[in-house]
């Protein structure tokens, strides 16, 4: 199964984190919470009044922003909206490796290994291949916000950086509420899931989804087989030559179900993960190099 779907500014806006919204702002995460304000003046006033004198400044700066933010996503409903492909697919794990069976062939995902305790790998959370025959599923997904949101209010460095910057929390908006329909629809393995949009921020559904480029998945070069198993073209993401996403405010990656499934950071490895891991890969050590840079020790 391999689907698109596309959701209006207004229906992802709920599913905004806007703890990552001003941290990339610079305010730390007590800040967040005018989100959670209801926009009455007395309401405001007195979220305002509960941080000491000390604050009140910083405070009010955020309520500033925030309120800025809001009505540029509702300039932004009038034009724009976002988009999100994923692909289901049976599966079962090889070692450190995950085989995806499609209708006519396979495609081989290879991971790494922590290299520290509990040693833990994506595979690991897949049901792995034996004589049995039975298989596992996986989830591949890819999610934008319209590439021309990126180049809005380019005449005015602060809308447009204000922009920019909600740009990438809708792209992440997206996959939220599309992970929520996956897992109790069209994936269908918690259809009784009811959780707030709090509870989904904290991660408190079963299953995890790890994005490439984060530390369960450092290699950025994993785009390119996952753009050949879903066609991440579809909803407008292209790769460049090392495989970063255009437009910028995209996000892709892995939904595992595995109720024990948990994040966890790869971390350090040593050379001789490198040449494993680019063999599995069908690369050279020096190929893969460039990726895992941050990983090697």
């Amino acid at each position: 199964m391999i689907q698109t779907l596309r959701y209006k500014i207004h229906e992802v806006t709920p599913y905004i984190n806007w703890l990552y919204f001003f941290h990339a702002w610079g305010f730390p995460a007590r800040f967040s919470f005018i989100a959670q304000i209801h926009g009455c003046d007395s309401c405001r006033a007195s979220w305002l009044a509960s941080f000491p004198v000390a604050d009140r400044a910083k405070a009010a700066e955020a309520m500033q922003l925030h309120k800025e933010a809001v009505k540029m996503l509702n300039e932004l409903d009038l034009v724009f909206q976002t988009g999100v492909r994923f692909g289901l697919f049976e599966c079962n794990a090889d070692g450190d490796d995950i085989i995806l069976y499609e209708q006519t062939s396979s495609t081989t995902l290879s991971f790494l290994r922590q290299q520290r305790e509990p040693f833990l790998c994506l595979s690991d959370f897949i049901r792995p291949k034996n004589a049995d025959g039975l298989r596992d599923r996986i989830g591949v997904f890819a999610a934008c916000a319209d590439e021309d949101i990126e180049h809005s209010y380019a005449d005015d460095d602060y809308r447009h950086l204000l922009c920019q910057t909600l740009a990438d929390r809708l792209a992440e908006a997206a996959i939220e509420r599309a992970h929520e329909a996956i897992r109790k629809f069209y994936w269908g393995y918690a259809p009784r899931e009811q959780l707030s949009v709090a509870a989904l921020h904290a991660e408190h559904f079963q299953g995890i989804r790890p994005a490439v480029g984060y530390p369960s998945l450092p290699d950025q070069s994993l785009n390119f087989s996952l753009d050949r198993l879903i066609n991440f073209e579809a909803i407008g993401i292209r790769l460049t030559e090392n495989g970063a996403m255009h437009p910028h405010a995209s996000v892709s990656g892995l939904m595992i179900a595995h109720p024990d499934a948990r994040y966890f950071s790869v971390g350090s490895i040593g050379e001789d993960q490198l040449r494993d891991y680019a063999h599995r890969r069908g690369r050279t050590p020096e190929e893969m190099r460039p990726y895992l840079v941050a990983n090697l020790v």
